[in-house]
């Protein structure tokens, strides 16, 4: 029992960022029927910019007069980069999309795959291709209780995750925005002649989606602090899959589906050799996605929405 409560743990934080990442995948699929490929990697440049605003600000609190607490670098880290990440996916939109928006589904995809690539290409050239270490903002404290290993990093992780999910639920239904962009969800056509604007909706779900990446890499930063140019590749692939299960236009869906993709990978390699951990994790998906094809929140698509 103490060894399931432990992978339990493992899960979760595993899940969060699966879950963070799959609800800019879900928003934008949602609202503009895209699948943003290049959304992995802005998860990446997120990780990347929390990693040069928290090196900036410990050498300033270092060097200057006025000391920084690691919770409070922590914290301006993380409101940072998700606006510099907002402002990245608000131009991804621009150049990248918006040209494209009548265009056929699959050139959309394309120039979401070489935005992607465009972006590793240009960290690599900014920082290299050498892994960085993410500075320890916050020391960590262990606690067992019962045998089961917690750590003040693994709590946060979580519970940041799950505080960003609900500010992102309560936007979507209490604000104006959120309504505007579920209504975009519902009917592309008529809303605008309602006068809601498409592309301000689409740099606010850009944004939106790019933020919460952005919280995902600084987050696995703290658990795992060696950063790679090429980490967003798989995540973005994994959290995907995550938006696909949770069904179209559902965060709920997208944050569930993403923490049931961290359970999944965690007890599988609990259970089976790790090798076999992707083979396994995603033919129960594909097993699911038979019975529920539209997700586990998601509507049948009308004929015109069909890739």
């Amino acid at each position: 029992m103490t060894y399931f409560l432990q992978n339990v743990v493992n899960a979760l934080q595993w899940g969060s960022f699966y879950a963070l990442i799959a609800l800019g995948y879900s928003m934008v699929y949602s609202i503009l029927m895209l699948f943003n490929f290049a959304h992995g990697d802005i998860f990446m440049v997120g990780a990347y910019i929390g990693f040069g605003v928290a090196t900036l600000l410990v050498a300033l609190s270092a060097g200057g007069a006025v000391v920084l607490p690691g919770w409070l670098i922590l914290v301006l880290t993380l409101l940072i980069s998700m606006f510099l990440t907002a402002l990245l996916g608000m131009l991804v939109e621009r150049v990248g999309y918006r040209p494209l928006r009548d265009a056929p589904r699959a050139s959309a995809a394309i120039t979401g795959l070489m935005i992607g690539i465009i972006l590793e290409t240009g960290n690599l050239w900014l920082v290299g291709a050498r892994r960085v270490s993410f500075p320890s903002l916050i020391p960590t404290a262990t606690y067992d209780l019962g045998g089961v290993i917690l750590t003040n990093k693994k709590i946060m992780i979580v519970l940041v995750a799950l505080a960003f999910m609900l500010a992102l639920h309560f936007f979507v239904r209490r604000s104006k925005w959120g309504m505007a962009m579920r209504a975009m969800a519902v009917d592309y056509v008529v809303v605008p002649l309602m006068g809601v604007s498409i592309n301000a909706v689409a740099r606010l779900t850009f944004a939106i989606g790019s933020a919460l990446a952005a919280v995902a890499g600084i987050l696995f930063s703290i658990a795992y602090p060696v950063l790679d140019p090429y980490m967003g590749i798989v995540f973005g692939w994994k959290a995907f899959v995550a938006a696909i299960l949770g069904g179209r236009g559902s965060i709920m869906g997208a944050a569930l589906a993403g923490f049931l993709l961290g359970f999944i990978e965690i007890f599988v390699a609990m259970a089976f050799p790790s090798t076999l951990r992707d083979l396994i994790a995603y033919s129960i998906i594909m097993i699911i996605l038979v019975f529920r094809p539209h997700g586990f929140f998601g509507e049948p698509y009308s004929t015109k929405l069909r890739l």
